[in-house]
């Protein structure tokens, strides 16, 4: 798809997830919330549109396009695509539009095998430290992901994932997982989207989140382990399955 169709986040992002997606892309971004600028909120917008795939790898980005969506003038369109060259999400090349970056098979299973080496450090910190309150949150999280499931809404789902994840290293408290985890920052969002929305995806995630949850409210450090390896593989073998078209043909 081309960003000649539509940018969508011009008027707007769905309500379900707008708070949600715009804290997060604006935290992985590394970029303050209260004052953005209008290339930050352009970066934002593209950003949602590639990880949300309405923009695919390959695809021109329009610069034009955005300067006119945006009301604005191509310098921060420039500013916006140089933040995204930076996270490895766009292409810049003289004398040719911006474009989606491709991301090759064999380097997706290195980021889906680096998280769920990580994640699973994370669930085993979780266990021996996570209080009532902070189980609390994850419940509320897990409460969210099953009414997105209930209405069918993989977007409403995939950002509340994201939530529950967060939630999981704020609660384990180790500053350098989390800066680990950011690095990988939008590329992960991208094939982790693009997972949950493959058919009967989301199901079986809910009823994984679930017993990851419980295994957390058993104090089991091994089973938690072991159950946030198998959500992130599973996503992996989804992403495999969907014929990923990140490389060039």
């Amino acid at each position: 798809m081309s960003t000649d169709s539509a940018v969508s986040a011009g008027s707007g992002f769905p309500s379900v997830s707008e708070g949600t997606r715009r804290l997060e892309l604006m935290r992985i971004l590394r970029r303050g919330t209260a004052e953005a600028s209008i290339a930050d909120e352009i970066a934002v917008a593209v950003a949602a549109d590639i990880i949300e795939g309405r923009l695919s790898p390959g695809d021109d980005v329009n610069s034009v396009e955005l300067a006119r969506t945006f009301r604005t003038s191509r310098t921060p369109v420039r500013e916006a695509l140089v933040v995204l060259q930076r996270e490895g999400f766009v292409e810049l090349a003289a004398r040719r539009r911006p474009r989606v970056a491709r991301l090759a098979l064999r380097e997706v299973r290195e980021l889906y095998s680096l998280r769920a080496y990580l994640y699973s450090v994370v669930s085993r910190t979780v266990v021996r430290v996570a209080t009532e309150a902070d189980l609390e949150v994850l419940r509320r999280h897990q409460r969210a992901l099953a009414a997105a499931v209930a209405a069918g809404d993989v977007d409403a789902y995939f950002w509340t994932n994201v939530q529950f994840r967060n939630a999981e290293a704020e609660i384990a408290r180790d500053a350098t997982i989390r800066r680990v985890l950011d690095t990988l920052g939008l590329r992960a969002l991208q094939l982790r989207h693009l997972s949950l929305s493959q058919p009967g995806r989301l199901h079986p995630s809910l009823s994984d989140h679930a017993r990851l949850l419980r295994a957390y409210e058993d104090r089991d450090a091994n089973l938690a382990a072991a159950l946030t390896r198998s959500l992130v593989l599973s996503g992996l073998a989804a992403v495999e399955r969907s014929g990923w078209t990140g490389e060039e043909p």
